[in-house]
């Protein structure tokens, strides 16, 4: 058999392929119906708040984003992969598949919204990946507080203003090399982070990749 037909790439299973495709069409049409007015009213309640009011909103990557992180993670081959922010799973499940694929390593998700972790759970079960994620409920900076090192791949994706916080949590985890992916980093309330890890005084190797709303690649030198 030659090395071309050995490799592998869950991310073109039926079964993931059918939850992914499912997935982007419900968060498509949730871009049509949720306005500015409805952001504009919860803008300011506090985390636990806003995650109950959006807990029917997907606000998820995209797909050249999650193939973004699959490419990062198949190449890092990190043990333990963190995401700040699961929502309904859709990049957990790129990251899941890149940890399958590569025989090792686990995904730790977090999420605030009882319902988006249940359902993020049970898109997982779906595409065959739940053996190799697992959803933490509640607040990040308390359910990720026990977590091992070394974190080899972080993604941070959960609200803006608490993404600088979250980092520096897991910075005494991070594995020497370990990648830290932001998305949506054209929003303003992400100015904070950027100026923290584009900082060489802070440990980081930064560069923007274009992707959407932008992704940050943040090597820990």
């Amino acid at each position: 058999m030659s090395s071309l037909a050995s490799m592998t790439n869950t991310l073109i299973e039926p079964r993931v392929r059918t939850v992914l495709d499912r997935l982007f069409g419900a968060a498509a049409e949730d871009d049509d119906t949720f306005t500015a007015l409805e952001w504009d009213a919860v803008r300011s309640a506090g985390a636990q708040e806003r995650a109950d009011a959006l807990a029917g909103v997907y606000m998820p990557i995209s797909a050249r984003g999650g193939d973004l992180l699959y490419a990062l993670v198949r190449a890092g081959r990190p043990d333990t992969v963190v995401e700040f922010g699961t929502s309904f799973g859709i990049s957990t499940l790129y990251l899941a598949a890149a940890v399958k694929d590569n025989g090792k390593g686990h995904v730790y998700g977090t999420e605030m919204s009882g319902v988006k972790v249940a359902t993020a759970r049970k898109n997982l079960e779906e595409a065959g990946l739940g053996g190799v994620a697992t959803i933490l409920p509640g607040d990040a900076r308390r359910t990720l507080a026990d977590l091992e090192g070394p974190i080899g791949l972080v993604l941070l994706d959960g609200w803006k203003e608490l993404c600088l916080p979250v980092l520096r949590d897991l910075e005494p985890r991070l594995a020497s090399g370990a990648i830290v992916v932001a998305d949506d980093i054209d929003q303003d309330s992400m100015a904070g982070y950027l100026d923290y890890v584009r900082d060489p005084a802070n440990g980081y190797v930064s560069v923007a990749f274009p992707v959407e709303d932008g992704m940050e690649i943040s090597c820990r030198a």
